[in-house]
């Protein structure tokens, strides 16, 4: 697909050297996209063991399809001149024809428990991979293919940005085998109350990071890439488990759809910012359900991610030691913690489609955008849209008051930032479509093209801050 043509990136102008810049100068190539060939009729389809992995750790890929062989190429995600991947290992390989789970007739969870995987065992030292969002690509021997998508982290590196990817909200969407979260894809009509991370992504791998008409999480890593940010990425599960990767940054990065949190990635996150760390939620409708994670089969963890999504059928919620632990949105909890006070915006309405308004556009994020109070960035506010509640932050300023009709009545979606009392800024856009004003990738064919500078020098100007 093709990109805009830009300039050299605000780290490379300023001469400054850092892994993602001396990764994003290395030959990139198109052969990561799926094509026109993708497995429609699974005939080819996988899974990895872990959500993320790091130096010196090994990661399981189980693949079943209907051809005698199929090779395995692993890229890593980013600008790399437009291209958009780098090509880092490949292999061919005999193929396997699994075995297909059912659901459980309880809980809805379908979980494979497939053999003969091919292992990868990343490298450590100076061979090390990249920090990065990674795919592993499919292909038959009769060309057809899917994607595996996994993320290497760097736990040891200090990096101003810390880049999460939304893979709880993939999950919950994920209908393979029948059931996801969702009434509208499952089976019968019936979700599931829990979900597992050991079976493909339906959309032909991808989960939501790519596919159709998102794509917001790769917009934003093509430009954090392109820009040559110093950034290492994590996932939810990572956030979920391991507060200490907070130590070893200046912000915290939310990107996409991040609609499904933990309570103990909540905890961690807001133990960050209340130590000074910066926050962006660069999406909308984040952290809107409370989820809890289990074992696996084989006992690995946080294998399982259960969301009930009704108090009554959840069982943690009779019991008053595991009340605040129900899996019902945030907003509902006993314990009383709406997102807008983590976030300053909260879940409002979609379907939307409609223009950025801006405000205030004295405030320091729009330095340097030339837009003035009333200006409109087109279509980039949407799918879902955000709003400012009643728990918002009192110190909050409102940088985008943008219309949204509900078809009842006449709403609005903000963008907001203000600045917790420990000094951490936090910002929030408000929408999932303000990243499609950030890059091109996927414009023509999903959507028009709503790259605009404005965007872009906002979001620059938010890391310029964070980066103190």
């Amino acid at each position: 697909m093709a990109a805009v043509a830009l300039g050299a990136s605000t780290a490379q102008a300023a001469g400054a050297s850092n892994p993602i810049v001396i990764e994003n100068a290395k030959p990139g190539t198109w052969d990561w996209e799926p094509g026109a060939n993708q497995a429609h009729n699974r005939e080819i389809e996988g899974y990895a063991d872990k959500t993320s992995l790091k130096a010196g750790e090994s990661i399981k890929f189980f693949v079943n399809t209907t051809s005698a062989t199929y090779k395995i190429d692993i890229y890593r995600l980013g600008w790399y001149g437009g291209a958009g991947a780098r090509l880092y290992k490949s292999a061919s390989i005999k193929g396997v024809k699994q075995v297909i789970p059912t659901p459980n007739a309880t809980t809805g969870l379908c979980e494979c428990r497939w053999k003969t995987p091919y292992t990868v065992k990343l490298p450590t030292g100076t061979q090390a991979w990249t920090s990065g969002i990674y795919l592993a690509k499919l292909t038959t021997k009769e060309g057809k293919t899917s994607h595996i998508p996994f993320v290497v982290r760097d736990d040891t590196r200090f990096v101003k940005h810390l880049v999460q990817s939304s893979v709880n909200t993939f999950q919950a969407y994920n209908n393979w085998g029948g059931k996801s979260l969702y009434d509208y894809n499952s089976t019968g009509g019936v979700r599931a109350s829990k979900v597992s991370f050991n079976r493909p992504y339906s959309s032909y791998g991808s989960g939501d990071l790519y596919n159709d008409w998102s794509g917001w999480e790769l917009n934003t890593l093509r430009f954090l890439e392109r820009e040559g940010y110093d950034v290492s990425y994590c996932t939810n599960v990572d956030t979920h488990a391991n507060p200490n990767l907070f130590a070893r940054c200046r912000s915290f990065i939310s990107t996409g759809h991040d609609e499904y949190w933990s309570v103990e990635q909540r905890d961690n996150v807001e133990w960050e910012r209340n130590q000074g760390h910066h926050v962006a939620f660069l999406g909308a409708n984040c952290a809107y359900w409370q989820v809890r994670f289990e074992k696996g089969f084989d006992n690995a963890p946080y294998r399982t991610m259960v969301c009930y999504k009704d108090a009554a059928k959840d069982p943690y919620y009779a019991n008053p030691a595991t009340t605040d632990l129900t899996t019902i949105r945030w907003r509902d909890l006993a314990s009383d913690r709406p997102e807008g006070e983590f976030m300053g915006v909260q879940f409002y309405y979609y379907p939307v489609n409609a223009d950025m308004v801006v405000k205030n556009t004295n405030h320091w994020v729009f330095a340097g955008t030339g837009l003035a109070d009333g200006d409109k960035l087109p279509g980039l506010v949407g799918y879902e849209a955000d709003s400012i509640m009643e728990r918002t932050p009192l110190n909050a300023t409102i940088l985008a008051d943008s219309p949204v009709d509900t078809g009842n009545e006449q709403g609005y979606s903000n963008m907001v930032a203000w600045q917790h009392s420990g000094g951490a800024w936090v910002f929030a856009t408000g929408s999932m479509q303000f990243a499609w004003g950030l890059d091109d990738h996927f414009a023509g064919w999903s959507h028009p093209n709503l790259v605009h500078p404005a965007a872009q020098q906002m979001l620059r100007n938010v890391l310029a801050k964070f980066s103190v």
